[in-house]
């Protein structure tokens, strides 16, 4: 049996595979509109090992119902970076989840190496005035602080 390569590539297309960038397309929930305009409109995101004065950046941007957040810190005159690049997966109240990569590289220490792909959770506590990540020592069992500030 022949299937014309159109009728085949709309099949493919059509298959979802878990794990692949289909499944990081689903819709973003939005439980709070409130929270979900402060995520917006952060003011920076802070990795403690690099600086907790100067802040780098978090740009949340959502194109019809899907969120992104994609962010960087870099050390002023050293080698020391943050970035993270994914979906924001949920957004409540006090909390959001994010399904995505987080790296940090040459720091605290040169050398050091954290990147991981998976859902990450930060949230409000203690009436602070940024989300903190919650996996706090997913890497190498140094406790890192991911603030982003609003």
């Amino acid at each position: 049996m022949r299937i014309r390569p159109l009728l085949l590539t709309a099949l493919l297309a059509s298959l979802t595979v878990p794990g692949s960038a289909q499944d990081a397309a689903e819709p973003t929930r939005v439980l709070s509109p409130k929270a979900a305009q402060r995520l917006m409109t952060n003011k920076g995101l802070t990795l403690q090992w690099i600086d907790w004065n100067t802040r780098g950046t978090a740009v949340v941007q959502h194109e019809g119902d899907v969120w992104t957040l994609r962010g960087a810190q870099a050390e002023a005159g050293g080698p020391g970076r943050l970035f993270l690049d994914g979906t924001i997966t949920e957004i409540g109240a006090d909390y959001f989840t994010f399904k995505g990569r987080i790296a940090i590289t040459d720091t605290p220490d040169r050398g050091r190496t954290c990147d991981r792909t998976k859902t990450w959770h930060f949230a409000i506590t203690q009436k602070r005035r940024y989300y903190r990540l919650r996996e706090f020592e997913w890497c190498d069992d140094l406790t890192d602080y991911i603030d982003i500030h609003f």
